[in-house]
């Protein structure tokens, strides 16, 4: 089973942005936890991070037929981008939104999450621990649609 997670704009500056509401800890090294909990539960995972919309939707776009799960922090985008909402929809890969902060804590224009409706779930104000989170909870979805393909190919090669 193959994750993508997919980064948004700034979060390339982890570590150096706003400290004390991201925190202190490097993109790098989440994703250095995040492969660990793949290398152990035998899930193959990539990363993507980009500051363009475009290239997000892209990514997303290309994740049709080659990923099983999307993990994806649209950063700023959440609140502003229909193009990555409508992608996610379009792609229909099970997608789980993470937020190092909490929006509803913020600024009220951060209260909206445009693409959260189309998501599996959303996991926000844990900061990094967010993201082992997401791992957790893309694991079980995984798990529970191949376990409903596994039935319905039963149920199929029964009825024959």
């Amino acid at each position: 089973m193959k994750i993508v997670v997919i980064q948004g704009p700034n979060l390339n500056m982890l570590g150096v942005r706003e400290q004390n509401v991201y925190g202190s800890m490097k993109l790098e090294d989440i994703h250095t936890q995040m492969k660990a909990y793949a290398d152990q539960n035998k899930l193959e995972i990539e990363f993507f991070q980009s500051n363009l919309e475009g290239e997000i939707v892209d990514r997303i776009q290309e994740c049709l037929g080659d990923a099983d799960g999307i993990i994806i922090n649209p950063a700023a985008y959440t609140h502003t981008s229909i193009a990555i909402r409508d992608a996610i929809a379009a792609v229909q890969i099970p997608t789980i939104e993470v937020h190092l902060s909490n929006i509803h804590q913020r600024e009220e224009f951060r209260h909206v999450s445009l693409t959260a409706p189309v998501c599996a779930g959303q996991i926000l104000g844990m900061g990094p621990f967010g993201y082992h989170l997401a791992m957790v909870g893309m694991k079980q979805i995984l798990s529970e649609v191949a376990a409903m393909r596994a039935r319905v190919q039963n149920a199929q090669a029964q009825a024959k």
